[in-house]
């Protein structure tokens, strides 16, 4: 079999009909990048807006605070300032360093707090991720009957396994 033009060109090891990748896998491309650190720090931002939302006592899209904090929690709990207001900033800090990580901007101190956020980042929602699989397979206390649970299966974990992926694969890359 014979190397293509481009492969020659570029000394990649692939021939002609070989689909077979030989070379080791690239990390992800400055566009990559970029949009994969948007899209999380989107998700993030868009988490820290609702916090921030809930923080002046509205309960939209819940009718209360107890139905809101069974459908997003699945137990009842306070959504009130003191317990929102640190969320919010905590997923606002996020989104911005996870923003700033994807963009490579500054000084090496603040690319290595960037890149350590991003990672703390992912590991939050792969923990968050691995939690939903428990209480979809029953390992945690959730009533079936509730909307936690089928937000739980439908949104959350799929969101926060999907979206840890991506900034983990983000905080890998320099």
């Amino acid at each position: 079999m014979e190397r293509t033009l481009q492969d020659r060109a570029t000394g990649r090891g692939r021939v002609r009909g070989d689909s077979r990748r030989t070379d080791p896998p690239k990390a992800l491309t400055d566009r990559a990048r970029r949009y994969s650190g948007a899209a999380v720090a989107a998700l993030l931002a868009a988490d820290g807006l609702v916090h921030l939302y809930w923080a002046t006592g509205a309960t939209w899209p819940a009718p209360d605070e107890q139905s809101l904090s069974l459908a997003v929690l699945g137990t009842a709990v306070s959504f009130g300032p003191p317990v929102v207001l640190p969320l919010a900033a905590l997923t606002l800090t996020g989104a911005a360093a996870v923003l700033a990580h994807s963009r490579r901007p500054g000084s090496p101190a603040v690319r290595r707090a960037a890149r350590l956020v991003t990672a703390a980042v992912a590991a939050g929602l792969a923990v968050r991720g691995l939690a939903g699989l428990a209480w979809a397979a029953g390992l945690l206390d959730s009533p079936q009957d509730s909307p936690f649970h089928v937000l739980n299966l439908a949104l959350y974990t799929p969101a926060c396994l999907g979206f840890g992926w991506a900034a983990a694969r983000l905080a890998r890359g320099r």
